[in-house]
């Protein structure tokens, strides 16, 4: 089993590195395999709302951070995404590439347990983790829990190792996703039962 760690900062190195590598050990104690991704630090293209994604099954805009991380969705068996706070929100370029990878590849990532961490400063780490696990909740795949909203503090490089409760935090949160993999691993994925419907209220 594998777990997909998507490092959403422009620092390769910085504190959700930090916060991820913390999470991989956890899940590396526990026989699972991991792998963090960095997206980089060069413009993302956001989603523009052709919905040819929806005739082609992939985005049109086919940039290199986009297809790699579509390929490693698909192998993984579950995904968490870190993010920096930034104006009490994840950041921009994530945001971006997010919007693009769930909406034209949801069917990849249906029924994988998913999971987000945050790293501020001091504030706006609960907003950012709503707005991450929105992702998730849209797309039928299950939240893995930790004792504590799954957040780190620091700003500086290296601050994030001061932080004890966090980092057992990041801890707790591998442990359970190893959990949950291994209980999902031989559960039947259930399947929809209806047609969706999509209701607009304006016409």
């Amino acid at each position: 089993m594998k777990v997909l760690l998507v490092n959403g900062s422009p620092h390769r190195n910085g504190n959700t590195f930090t916060a991820l590598s913390e999470v991989a050990k956890a899940l590396s104690e526990e026989g699972i395999i991991s792998e963090i991704v960095h997206i980089g630090n060069r413009p993302v293209q956001g989603c523009i709302g052709c919905y040819k994604c929806k005739e082609k099954g992939i985005c049109v805009f086919q940039d290199e951070t986009y297809l790699m991380l579509r390929g490693k969705l698909e192998a993984s068996d579950g995904i968490i995404i870190g993010s920096p706070v930034y104006f009490g929100g994840p950041s921009g370029s994530l945001c971006a590439l997010l919007d693009r990878l769930f909406y034209s590849s949801g069917d990849l990532a249906q029924y994988k347990p998913a999971a987000s961490v945050v790293v501020c400063r001091r504030g706006g780490a609960t907003a950012t983790f709503d707005r991450l696990n929105k992702y998730f909740t849209i797309l039928n795949m299950p939240v893995v829990p930790s004792q504590y909203w799954n957040s780190v503090h620091g700003r500086n490089p290296g601050e994030a190792l001061q932080d004890a409760e966090g980092l057992q935090t990041m801890r707790t949160l591998g442990h359970n996703m190893a959990w949950m993999l291994r209980n999902l691993r031989n559960s039947n994925v259930p399947s929809e039962t209806e047609k969706r419907i999509h209701t607009n209220f304006i016409r």
